[in-house]
């Protein structure tokens, strides 16, 4: 699912996935430099089995040949000044091992796809000051810039 052709296959994670994607969101957050707590794990093993939390928070898991090389988590939400459903980008990762390939952009856009397909009118996300690498994807692909660091894109 993109907006594009992809070599990024995204489907929703199944609990038989945790174990990979809780990895790589425990190896996203301490690059981020903010390690997840006991909270935040439990949240996303929430989100991943099926619980109320996969309704609110989907995760999906990005798969490159049929391998898992990242996920990204989309936090659903409703607002009357976006004109309905919107979506935040709540985590979105790749493996060191598959960077500069170009598939930032692809995870994005397997995102966004996931997003429309689900009713989202607008998107939302976040960067850290210091990434200014995927401060410019995200620019480039149509979020904008709040003031907040807060990004978002109308779908």
């Amino acid at each position: 699912m993109s907006e594009a052709t992809t070599r990024l296959d995204a489907a929703l994670a199944v609990p038989d996935e945790h174990t990979a994607v809780l990895d790589m969101a425990r190896a996203f957050h301490i690059e981020d430099g903010h390690p997840m707590d006991a909270a935040a794990e439990a949240a996303m093993l929430a989100s991943i089995r099926g619980d109320a939390a996969a309704a609110l928070a989907p995760t999906y898991v990005l798969r490159l040949d049929g391998v898992i090389v990242g996920f990204f988590v989309l936090s659903l939400g409703y607002s009357p000044e976006h004109g309905g459903m919107d979506a935040f980008i709540d985590d979105i990762y790749l493996l060191p091992a598959v960077r500069g390939q170009g598939l930032g952009r692809e995870a994005v856009s397997c995102a966004v796809a996931a997003a429309r397909a689900r009713g989202v009118r607008v998107m939302m996300l976040e960067v850290e000051k210091h990434n200014d690498r995927a401060y410019r994807l995200y620019a480039a692909m149509g979020f904008v810039d709040t003031q907040r660091r807060l990004m978002r894109r109308y779908l």
